[in-house]
């Protein structure tokens, strides 16, 4: 469902210190944003904010950057970080097209939370798993590094998995129907929302 647009959300973001506009200045130099040589992890698709600013609050020793084109929704996202004061988190408003244009092979981590799963056979060049979507991921991870995907469509998961095969990511754990598991395990507003309706939450770690 698309968000009612915002007129305030862009000005508001241009003002909040944990909103980059311009984060292609900072290629190959993202310690230097942080001041500290702490792991980069990526949310794509980071949204409301839920899942990255717990994930900050939960991991002082990991820097955290979400990207999400859709500004009505990431407004909210850096309230949540200025709030908070997260200063191991920034967001960052891009399509993840533009990785390549933010980063050196500095990301450790990459998640991917409940994405559109473009249904139809001709939107499936749009899906945040698809080949050429990975091979953007693998110019900007670094060797070792892991993407973990959750998601409540079954095809759309069932093709990722091949997605992931054929680009030559190893699989380190499928799973068809995700448990919580521990304090660590961030539950997104999505991933409420299915669970409520008791529909099974589809979880893949893959190696790059």
């Amino acid at each position: 469902m698309r968000l009612r647009k915002k007129h305030f959300a862009i000005p508001e973001m241009q003002e909040n210190p944990y909103v980059d506009f311009n984060g292609q200045d900072h290629k190959g130099n993202w310690q230097e944003v942080f001041d500290n040589k702490n792991d980069i992890y990526l949310e794509i698709g980071s949204g409301k904010g839920g899942f990255i600013s717990q994930m900050a609050q939960n991991n002082k020793g990991i820097n955290f950057i979400g990207i999400d084109l859709e500004t009505n929704a990431l407004v909210y996202a850096g309230r949540k970080l200025k709030d908070l004061e997260l200063e191991n988190a920034r967001l960052l408003p891009i399509n993840a097209e533009k990785l390549l244009d933010i980063f050196d092979k500095e990301v450790s981590r990459i998640y991917i939370n409940f994405c559109n799963p473009w249904p139809k056979n001709r939107q499936h060049k749009r899906r945040l798993t698809h080949p050429r979507f990975l091979e953007i991921y693998k110019k900007i991870l670094k060797k070792g590094s892991i993407i973990q995907l959750k998601t409540d469509d079954l095809d759309f998961f069932q093709d990722s998995l091949k997605y992931f095969e054929d680009s030559g990511f190893e699989k380190l754990e499928i799973d068809y129907d995700k448990k919580i598991e521990g304090e660590d395990y961030i539950v997104t507003e999505y991933e409420s929302k299915w669970r409520s309706r008791n529909i099974p939450i589809k979880f893949a770690k893959f190696k790059f």
